[in-house]
């Protein structure tokens, strides 16, 4: 019976689930023999014929898992349960499963296999996302909106200026994860300490011709297992693009506050409900679902992180925790990484409302182009700064349009005209190389992708 969410459909993509499947991964460990047998026939140290055979019958169809299972519970050992019940299925040429090597050298390369699947899907979404980004950057590039800090209204930005902001987020993970797949998609037939001793004077050989078969990279050294400073890097490179997400998901859920009503998720409103007795609420639960799950992904660094530290050439500490963390890290990201493409693709945009909501503090907003307008006129910044501090509490106080609070300062209208006091307060005129950055930036992100091979 199913228990935690993964497993009982709530969470995740099929692709990605299908990946870390317990039957899957059996498979996986299989071809690893495969291309080890077949390997030990290349340099002549079992016969042809017998490394055929294996290959023959290395598949569920003829080890069943429910043998490997019958036998574990008498051995205790998953390993060398898959090796009986294959060598069984092989009849004589049985003899020569898993010659030479030692438990982890087939964990290690079968994880491999199933994190080059994994990262594949996670790379294709990362790379949506940021095509996504990039479309809405251009699209809402002159979109003015109100930029905060603290909480507070700053100065004005567009929306495409957010949107490539997140953009170049999305695409230094990319960069990441580019980085981090040579150190990751890595196998290994060292044998139980690392030396290889018992795959014989072409031990060497043998390891590229297996690594050669699977489509994987050789690991440069090892001990009894691959270094796990590779599966934390990758761990933490998950959690990364996890509080991206978060970060992403943060903001919207913030401005689709109906106080703010600039950004919000899709809502099917003929079917969909947002609370079981608010009849009003529209709620951001996918945003909501993402910054939950980002916290997961981003608890799996420290047992991740613990990981790397081993007794000796090895202990079998990292064994049952990477049967949660690398599953469940690769399963969420994934998973995140689809959510918050369905939002951006379906997200609602106000550009009404975002343009009232910069006009929402009288313009206060613009203090800082008066500023810089009464420096350009030799007013002292200092001097600028400490004057319209005072200015804007009066208009906080007396509630009173900033405009007509500077008009009637004897300071400022001895250096700015009301024509000039006018432009300083017009939001669009104080947008700076916003739109350059987004066009600039767009370009770059192109550039790259095509170097990726992305178009």
């Amino acid at each position: 019976m199913p228990i935690l969410p993964i497993d009982t459909g709530r969470y995740g993509t099929s692709e990605m689930k299908k990946i870390f499947e317990e039957e899957v991964r059996v498979q996986k460990m299989l071809d690893v023999e495969v291309a080890l047998a077949q390997a030990h026939a290349a340099v002549h140290n079992i016969p042809q014929k017998d490394a055929d055979k294996i290959a023959q019958m290395a598949s569920l169809k003829h080890v069943k898992l429910s043998r490997i299972k019958e036998i574990e519970r008498e051995i205790k050992h998953d390993v060398t349960s898959l090796v009986r019940a294959l060598a069984e299925a092989c009849g004589p040429s049985g003899a020569y499963v898993h010659y030479g090597v030692t438990s982890y050298d087939v964990v290690d390369t079968a994880t491999a296999l199933q994190l080059k699947d994994a990262l594949g899907l996670i790379e294709e979404k990362t790379f949506q996302l940021e095509k996504l980004f990039m479309d809405r950057a251009l699209q809402y590039k002159n979109t003015l909106m109100i930029g905060r800090t603290h909480g507070q209204h700053a100065l004005p930005t567009t929306l495409g200026f957010k949107f490539a902001v997140w953009m170049r987020e999305i695409s230094r993970h990319i960069e990441r994860l580019e980085q981090c797949k040579v150190r990751i998609i890595v196998g290994k037939m060292s044998g139980a300490v690392g030396t290889q001793a018992g795959l014989g004077q072409n031990a060497m050989r043998i390891q590229e011709l297996v690594m050669q078969r699977l489509g994987l990279s050789v690991a440069d050294i090892s001990t009894q297992i691959i270094q796990r400073d590779r599966h934390a890097e990758l761990v933490c490179v998950l959690a990364m693009i996890a509080a991206s997400l978060e970060n992403f998901a943060t903001e919207i859920r913030e401005l689709q506050r109906p106080e703010i009503g600039e950004l919000f998720e899709f809502f099917e409103s003929k079917k969909q409900v947002g609370s079981s007795t608010m009849s009003h609420k529209h709620n951001p639960e996918i945003c909501e679902r993402i910054c939950g799950l980002a916290r997961i992904v981003r608890s799996l660094t420290i047992p991740a992180l613990e990981n790397v530290v081993t007794w000796h050439e090895r202990d079998l500490t990292q064994s049952s925790v990477e049967r949660f963390l690398i599953p469940e890290g690769c399963i969420l990201t994934d998973y995140l990484l689809f959510l918050m493409n369905n939002v951006i693709a379906d997200l609602q945009i106000d550009e009404k409302q975002m343009a009232k909501n910069v006009t929402l503090t009288n313009g206060r907003a613009m203090s800082e182009a008066v500023m810089i307008a009464l420096t350009k006129k030799g007013v002292s910044r200092q001097e600028a700064h400490e004057l319209l501090r005072t200015l804007v509490i009066k208009s906080e106080v007396e509630k009173r349009c900033f405009e007509e609070i500077l008009c009637e300062n004897k300071i400022v209208r001895g250096k700015l005209s009301v024509e000039e006091i006018e432009e300083a307060l017009n939001a669009k005129n104080y947008l700076g190389t916003a739109k350059e950055q987004v066009d600039s930036l767009v370009e770059k992100t192109k550039q790259e992708r095509r170097a990726y091979g992305m178009g």
